[in-house]
């Protein structure tokens, strides 16, 4: 079998820090005066921080307050995710991420528009199950622009036929299926439906069902 490979988004796949990135925006936004709630936030999901934050004005006030802004921004999420720990890892994830791990057969890498994905992989010391990592720092295009996933497949030394990407965001799964990619959303069918294959969490799926999806989908 040649190697095949998985390339994962942190925020709402592996771990549950959608919930800090909400604090933190939530946290500006009262600050601001901006009205925010739970479902825009749904709207920033795989958006890099300065595009969220544009979202989030409904506007674009100039370079230097938006940098004033995100990194503000930051500062509050930054504060709430150094309170995470293990805990916080979705369920099945870990279980997922360590079978794949030890097989002969893959490979795989992290691949997250958020800035601080690494930081996130060290506090949860996770970190070494991963082959490679691409976040924010290293990309120029945000999703739906494939940039992000064809850096982590080139990464792992494979093309775009051989990697699945889960993934839990609408922009995210456009991403990499415009990456011709084969992706597993991972969350609400209705706003993944554009996914090969949708689950609840991690746990729904192992090397098995995978390797099932890439025969389905004729690229076993």
């Amino acid at each position: 079998m040649s190697v095949k490979g998985a390339i994962f988004d942190l925020d709402g796949v592996v771990v549950n820090t959608a919930k800090f990135h909400y604090m933190g925006w939530k946290k500006l936004a009262d600050e601001i005066g901006a009205p925010f709630d739970e479902v825009k936030n749904e709207k920033l999901k795989g958006l890099s921080r300065r595009d969220s934050l544009l979202a989030l004005l409904g506007y674009t006030p100039d370079e230097k307050k938006i940098d004033e802004l995100c990194e503000q921004k930051n500062k509050y999420y930054l504060e709430f995710v150094s309170r995470i720990d293990r805990s916080q890892i979705l369920p099945g994830a870990l279980e997922l991420i360590e079978e794949i791990h030890k097989a002969k057969d893959w490979k795989q890498a992290l691949a997250s528009s958020s800035k601080n994905a690494r930081t996130v992989l060290k506090k949860l010391d996770i970190e070494k199950y991963f082959d490679a990592a691409v976040d924010g720092t290293e990309t120029k295009k945000t999703k739906p622009d494939p940039e992000l996933f064809l850096k982590a497949a080139s990464r792992l030394g494979l093309t775009s036929d051989n990697v699945v990407v889960f993934e839990d965001a609408e922009s995210g799964v456009r991403a990499a299926k415009s990456g011709g990619m084969l992706v597993v959303g991972v969350g609400d069918r209705k706003i993944l439906h554009e996914a090969d294959l949708v689950i609840k969490d991690l746990s729904e799926i192992d090397i098995a069902g995978i390797e099932k999806l890439f025969r389905e989908k004729g690229k076993a």
